[in-house]
């Protein structure tokens, strides 16, 4: 399945219904008068959330919606049928922005949620609502009004608590497929993750917590250099960053200054959210190296005012209970069960 996180569609209400100009005939009504009935409602748009959908690749197919249009009315004061309201369903975590002005309109965030997005036109009135003393057979009737047309924008984010950040290579994929249920591709070259993945770590209490591994950031990726601008909005609503860095390349100080630069020219906040500093693969180390590696690390998070970072071999399943502890305790998730 593709993972589309952004779409452009048109959406258009429907038209109200004619109101008509009648009047009652009957064999033993000598003075019937006007009858004309109003004109239905157009059908509004709306878009709902469902929790059963994980990306917008249905927009890639169908940009363009339209509700039913209400029915004109009929004689003897009978009120044309209303349209049916459109309801399009669209991922959890779907931003709504008017594409022409960027304006935010609603954010869909919890299964269940509806958005108005296009209203229907009100319908026409019948010759009967002009009926006076001055006027007892009004020929005057009015139609229905257009319903409201809108381009919109729509922009999914992901709704997960913990986002999984690094380089390309730093062994993201490998953390979540270790943890959970999901399993992502997993290579030893660059950018092997092109989308990105979600997994559900059971939490001590037994329910579970929506884990985000987010493509690989490089240098200038805030600006749009590489996958990761595309993807950095992913982690805008997640409450926690680990922040995994591997340990066995040449400079992983440099390494980890390189997203945490990103996370600062993103903006959105992402400087400052709680993040764990992980190093990775310390399997592929010797003692003394890895040492001197975590001393380094661990200076650069005491003068930038991050927890002392944790090390762990995802492969080996080395630190991983460590890292869970770490991040229930950030979380503020009772560990006692």
């Amino acid at each position: 399945m593709q993972f589309i996180d952004q779409a452009r569609i048109a959406v258009r209400a429907g038209r109200g219904g004619d109101g008509i100009v009648a009047f009652r005939r009957e064999k033993y009504v000598p003075a019937g008068g006007p009858s004309g009935g109003d004109g239905g409602r157009g059908g509004d748009v709306l878009l709902q959330a469902d929790a059963n959908l994980q990306t917008l690749l249905d927009f890639k197919y169908k940009r363009l919606f339209a509700a039913i249009d209400g029915v004109r009315g009929g004689p003897n004061r009978c009120t044309g049928a209303s349209g049916a309201h459109l309801v399009i369903k669209v991922p959890c975590g779907t931003e709504v922005r008017d594409a022409r002005t960027g304006i935010l309109l609603g954010d869909l965030t919890e299964a269940g949620q509806e958005l108005l997005v296009a209203a229907g036109g009100r319908g026409g009135l019948g010759n009967a609502h002009y009926l006076s003393n001055r006027n007892r057979a009004p020929e005057k009737c009015t139609e229905g009004r257009d319903g409201e047309e809108w381009t919109l924008h729509l922009e999914l984010k992901l709704l997960a608590e913990v986002g999984i950040i690094g380089l390309p290579n730093a062994g993201k994929s490998t953390l979540i497929a270790v943890l959970s249920a999901a399993r992502p591709k997993i290579a030893d070259y660059p950018f092997t993750t092109l989308v990105p993945n979600l997994g559900v770590v059971r939490r001590p209490s037994g329910d579970g917590t929506v884990f985000a591994d987010i493509p690989g950031l490089i240098a200038g990726a805030a600006q749009g250099a590489g996958l990761g601008h595309d993807f950095l909005r992913h982690i805008e609503r997640t409450r926690l960053l680990v922040h995994l860095v591997d340990a066995s390349t040449e400079d992983p100080l440099a390494d980890l200054g390189v997203v945490e630069a990103e996370l600062a020219a993103y903006g959105h906040g992402l400087g400052d959210r709680p993040r764990l500093v992980v190093l990775t693969k310390s399997e592929l180390l010797d003692d003394a190296s890895l040492q001197a590696v975590q001393s380094r690390v661990a200076s650069h998070c005491s003068s930038n005012g991050l927890e002392q970072p944790l090390t762990i071999s995802a492969v080996a399943a080395r630190g991983l209970d460590t890292l869970l502890a770490a991040v229930w305790r950030q979380l503020g998730i009772d560990q006692s069960s």
